[in-house]
């Protein structure tokens, strides 16, 4: 499937963000462990969160999480601490992203695990019990996800767990995020040290109409498609975000305030519509480190050169394994529409202003959603830009494509 993609002169429209994939996937895993009968409200229908719903609902002998990086890791470790004999395992990709420290992790704290194929890699068989707990040391570099794998399952753990991160600590708002969720179902758990949390062997309770925030991810793609119209009269009112969001990629409101866009919103206390304004960019560099929020970097990243803001983003080395090499295929990408961008210590993209001379060939999509989401907007600037396998926006937000029509844009199946 291919869709070419021709953007609208003007946005003036109120759009229903998907509800958030990281607060649904750990509300999902605690609300278990608290042996809750009703899950939370609002929860996301993108692809991720129902490999989640599916697997603890169903509980089968294999469990196929797909593409669901965070399902992997969420559901290993709580297969590890739960009754239980399982196989977890995923898509071709999925078996060839890492997980040996979280296994490493899990094993030391007493858990039965094997690989069934490749060492280091899904799938993986599980023998869950109850397992001890108490200290742990893991590098603090790695993703988030083995993080607040660790953490979730630390209030059903005989003697509660002491993790201590060391080494340079990376995506700490998602681990943060990971502490808000399980503090709203009672647990007692929290930064002791500077490098060092720790979490009381206290059971979970359960929350009676749990809801979960719209996502701030999702919002990214808005903003920039608000940025790049460039249009005064434009505005965009997004529904359901708190202006003081545990979400990481709040942050997104922040950065594109630097990139042109005006956050407003109705009431900073409550779940709020937020509006966008368009308001001139005058920045002619930007220096960022996004190893706090790194699922904004292809969003910035194709932002920036559409605007002509050089940059040099680091603390991007999470994204070599993500669904795709996100690096390498932002460079790849970005060449087709005349980009020149480069990076150094796979943790670091860089562009000077150099740009070549465009294909326009369809952009490429590699299995992953935030190639397609983030390009799209790109139709502000390049008429009836190509994107191949545009269905994989349902891995998050499913209703992308919708929502474009909804506000003017033309959207033809080719």
């Amino acid at each position: 499937m291919k869709y070419t993609i021709k953007a609208p002169r003007q946005l003036n429209a109120s759009i229903n963000l998907p509800a958030s994939k990281s607060i649904s996937n750990r509300a999902l895993v605690i609300n278990a462990m608290a042996g809750c009968k009703l899950q939370p409200r609002n929860l996301s229908d993108c692809d991720d969160t129902e490999v989640i719903i599916a697997a603890l609902r169903d509980m089968p002998d294999v469990i196929n999480i797909k593409a669901a990086g965070t399902a992997m890791r969420f559901m290993t470790a709580y297969l590890s601490a739960t009754p239980g004999e399982h196989t977890i395992t995923g898509t071709e990709r999925m078996q060839n992203r890492p997980i040996a420290i979280l296994v490493d992790a899990l094993r030391y704290l007493g858990a039965d695990i094997q690989y069934e194929k490749k060492e280091g890699y899904p799938p993986l068989h599980i023998v869950g019990k109850p397992l001890e707990g108490g200290h742990l040391e893991v590098v603090g570099n790695i993703s988030s996800q083995y993080i607040s794998a660790l953490l979730m399952i630390g209030p059903i753990l005989k003697n509660g767990l002491e993790l201590k991160l060391t080494g340079e600590i990376a995506s700490r708002p998602y681990i943060d995020l990971t502490l808000w969720t399980m503090q709203n179902f009672g647990a007692s758990a929290e930064w002791t040290d500077v490098d060092t949390i720790t979490v009381k062997p206290q059971p979970y309770s359960c929350v009676a109409d749990y809801t979960i925030e719209n996502d701030w991810s999702a919002s990214s793609y808005w903003y920039e498609m608000m940025a790049l119209n460039g249009n005064p009269d434009s505005e965009v009112r997004l529904e359901g975000l708190f202006d003081s969001s545990k979400q990481g990629d709040s942050v997104v409101k922040y950065i594109f305030s630097l990139l042109g866009v005006k956050s407003e919103f109705e009431n900073r206390d409550v779940l709020s519509p937020v509006k966008l304004k368009v308001q001139r960019c005058l920045l002619p560099r930007f220096d960022y480190d996004f190893s706090g929020s790194p699922d904004l970097a292809q969003t910035i990243v194709v932002a920036c050169c559409a605007l002509g803001v050089n940059f040099k983003f680091t603390g991007l080395a999470s994204l070599k394994i993500k669904e795709t090499d996100r690096i390498e295929a932002l460079k790849k990408e970005l060449k087709k529409v005349g980009y020149v961008i480069y990076d150094e210590n796979d943790n670091t993209l860089i562009w000077d202003g150099e740009t070549c001379e465009p294909s326009f060939e369809p952009i490429d999509t590699y299995e992953d959603h935030r190639m397609a989401l983030a390009f799209a907007p790109l139709a502000f600037k390049f008429p009836q830009i190509e994107i191949n396998n545009p269905e994989v926006v349902s891995k998050s937000y499913p209703h992308y494509w919708e929502d474009l029509e909804k506000v003017g844009f033309e959207i033809v199946n080719s």
